[in-house]
């Protein structure tokens, strides 16, 4: 009875043309319609993973297998989206050595990852610079500046001074013009890739007003989309609110970082929004039970917001709970996954507006020297791997009926036009 009466709500949102798209959306892109992400015409949910290795492992030809082992593994439990890095300015084997000097042996680690994920059916979230110093970040195009003469106070004059602007855009014109040498294709042309995102976790501190990220994200996104309009776009955000909604601040876990989860969204260009959640590390003087519930509101409230204000999709595009909490068990960190995917699976059932989670972070074999306390791997997390499959299933099960129920309608309508010509 319950599985008719949701069945019976999936038609009445069908025929709402709540998922119709024309036909001729089938390249294998992934796009959005409403609040809702749809791959080929039909609903889209992504179940996967974070895994910022992956070209920096596959830079060394003779640890490609890593990366083909750790698609392997997602696949096998059905994941289908993977997050990871497309930038390493400065540094230690950087990709970027200086602004707009590329180490070719570094692209071509990147070249891999994304042929390899196109055999293994897996879609690509590729992040373009980090906010933290790992990997060089904003405060290596700083400094890059300053050693070129520019006086700059702060790391976040990163998003302020147009010398540094300058690097960026020119690092994200080299990336999406990328001509793969294992595929042939061009990054900009390559349906593997599902989206770009600006930065990992952008953050301002000198500037809690908002209004610095604000005008960098969208001057930034018009950019994007002026070169690429195959791919979908999001800003990389954590989710916290800002002055655009003072009465949601008390949701936040504390942070005043300048970034605004609504006004940042609902940029034009921006084509979906994110939300991280970390409540072990946010919330992380009190008890389980209330890093839980604290969990369950972010979401409701984000999703809600994603719905309503944003009228966008949402991806919680990490979480996580790390074993070097105290007190941890498996067990807390399943019930952890299982709050995250009940949340998003409740919401997909009833043609809401999330999209899917991309756990943090997927490792394989001989990967030990990367574990953070939040590393996964499938192989050896027999309960949360099992956890992990399941909302595989349960969204592949959503994305078949709301599928068939799209294919009827069209074909409904399709005999409809036809019976106006005959007559």
């Amino acid at each position: 009875m319950k599985h008719f009466a949701f069945v019976l709500l999936l038609a009445i949102l069908v025929h709402q043309e709540c998922f119709y798209v024309s036909v001729d959306a089938v390249d294998g892109f992934v796009r959005t319609r409403g609040i809702h992400f749809l791959l080929n015409g039909n609903p889209y949910y992504a179940n996967g993973f974070n895994a910022y290795w992956l070209m920096y492992t596959a830079s060394d030809p003779s640890q490609r297998f890593k990366v083909s082992a750790a698609f392997h593994e997602a696949s096998s439990h059905s994941l289908t989206v993977a997050r990871t890095w497309a930038f390493s300015d400065g540094g230690y084997r950087p990709l970027q050595y200086s602004p707009g000097f590329y180490n070719e042996q570094m692209f071509k680690g990147l070249d891999f990852v994304i042929a390899e994920a196109r055999k293994y059916g897996i879609k690509l979230i590729l992040s373009l610079v980090n906010n933290y110093d790992s990997f060089g970040g904003k405060k290596q195009y700083v400094n890059w500046a300053r050693s070129h003469g520019q006086y700059l106070t702060s790391d976040d004059d990163f998003f302020r001074s147009p010398v540094v602007k300058g690097y960026y855009i020119n690092h994200v014109k080299t990336v999406i013009n990328r001509y793969n040498s294992f595929t042939g294709i061009h990054y900009r042309d390559d349906p593997t890739i599902m989206a770009w995102e600006l930065m990992n976790e952008p953050r301002c501190t000198s500037d809690p007003s908002g209004r610095t990220i604000q005008s960098w994200i969208m001057e930034m996104a018009s950019f994007v989309k002026s070169i690429d309009r195959n791919h979908l776009l999001e800003a990389g955000l954590e989710g916290f609110y800002g002055q655009s909604t003072p009465q949601r601040k008390r949701l936040n876990p504390g942070f005043d970082i300048g970034t605004d989860f609504i006004a940042n969204n609902r940029i034009q260009g921006i084509d979906f929004a994110t939300v991280h959640c970390y409540p072990d590390q946010w919330v992380s003087s009190s008890n389980d039970q209330y890093q839980l519930a604290f969990l369950n509101k972010w979401l409701s409230s984000h999703f809600l917001d994603a719905q309503y204000a944003i009228r966008k999709p949402i991806l919680v595009a990490e979480f996580g709970k790390s074993f070097k909490d105290s007190g941890y068990n498996k067990y807390q960190r399943d019930q952890l996954f299982n709050t995250v995917y009940y949340k998003i699976y409740s919401s997909a059932k009833r043609g809401g507006p999330a999209g899917g989670a991309l756990f943090w972070q997927l490792l394989t074999e001989g990967m030990e020297s990367f574990n953070d306390g939040y590393g996964i791997m499938l192989g050896q997390s027999s309960s949360t791997a099992n956890v992990i499959a399941q909302q595989s299933h349960k969204l592949h099960q959503i994305r078949k009926i709301f599928g068939r129920l799209a294919n009827a309608w069209r074909w409904k309508r399709a005999r409809a036009k036809r019976g106006k010509h005959i007559h």
